[in-house]
């Protein structure tokens, strides 16, 4: 089995993605911090906190993936608490995205929450997402990108309510794991055979080729296609371009420049 991976830090100081690869388990983290965009200990952020929490549980390797998620969360809550943060104030949670898969023999045993995804690629160059998801930034994007055709001044600052109800939409609309018990519900999870497949993709948003309209549901067409040419630091490269052309994120809209980036190229052993 052959692996390949990239993690690098977007616009700002702080990575706050993740990933595990331990033996035959494989998992991406994107960490998110709360509206109050508080520093803890060495000035870390919620959302590193919080990803590293769910990627030191998955890296023991051990019980079915959906229990690892579901401690991973627990351990999340717990260690918010010894932070000082109150987990029935939501707007203080912190929160992650997973993507975690584990190989054993042609068998695939996934686990999925929130905007981190799994993209099986077979020999024939066709393609399976595990999970296909309405974006829940779609709304935003969307009005985002009509703010920028007249005014590419104070988006943030003029979306501060929209991003707030977005964000309060954790675990009632769409999942993440942040401490709370509805994050269960939201966890996404199966088996799957890797007969014929000669990659597999796990990976956070960072990796998402940007598009000029908002997609309600994400298509990985041309990210495939993109991948099968350019290889994974290729693809990542392009991307890079794309942003660097568009600083302001008025043409491709988006939350900032650069964002983080986890992910992982498995090659089964066929």
């Amino acid at each position: 089995m052959e692996t390949e991976h990239i993690l690098e830090k977007g616009t700002g100081g702080i990575n706050e993605d993740t990933l595990v690869m331990e033996n035959n388990i494989f998992g991406v983290f994107d960490g998110a911090t709360s509206l109050k965009k508080e520093f803890f200990g060495s000035k870390k952020t919620g959302g590193m906190i919080a990803s590293s929490v769910a990627c030191s549980v998955f890296s023991k390797n051990c019980y079915p993936l959906v229990d690892l998620a579901k401690s991973a969360n627990n351990a999340i809550r717990n260690e918010m608490i010894s932070h000082g943060v109150n987990p029935s104030a939501r707007e203080s949670l912190w929160s992650t995205s997973a993507a975690v898969v584990r190989i054993k023999d042609k068998g695939l045993e996934w686990i999925q929450t929130g905007d981190s995804f799994i993209v099986l690629i077979y020999t024939d160059n066709s393609y399976k997402v595990l999970i296909k998801r309405e974006d829940h930034d779609f709304e935003t994007l969307s009005i985002w990108k009509k703010m920028a055709e007249n005014s590419t001044s104070l988006i943030h600052e003029a979306l501060k309510d929209q991003i707030r109800k977005t964000r309060f939409g954790m675990n009632r609309s769409y999942g993440v794991l942040n401490g709370e018990k509805e994050a269960e519900i939201f966890i996404k999870s199966g088996n799957e055979s890797i007969e014929g497949v000669k990659e597999i993709l796990v990976f956070t948003d960072g990796l998402d080729i940007p598009v000029e309209t908002p997609e309600r549901e994400k298509n990985f067409d041309v990210l495939v296609k993109q991948f099968l040419c350019l290889g994974l630091n290729g693809l990542k490269e392009h991307i890079r371009e794309i942003e660097k052309k568009d600083p302001m994120c008025i043409k491709y809209p988006r939350f900032k420049c650069h964002d983080y980036i986890a992910a992982i190229c498995i090659r089964p052993d066929m």
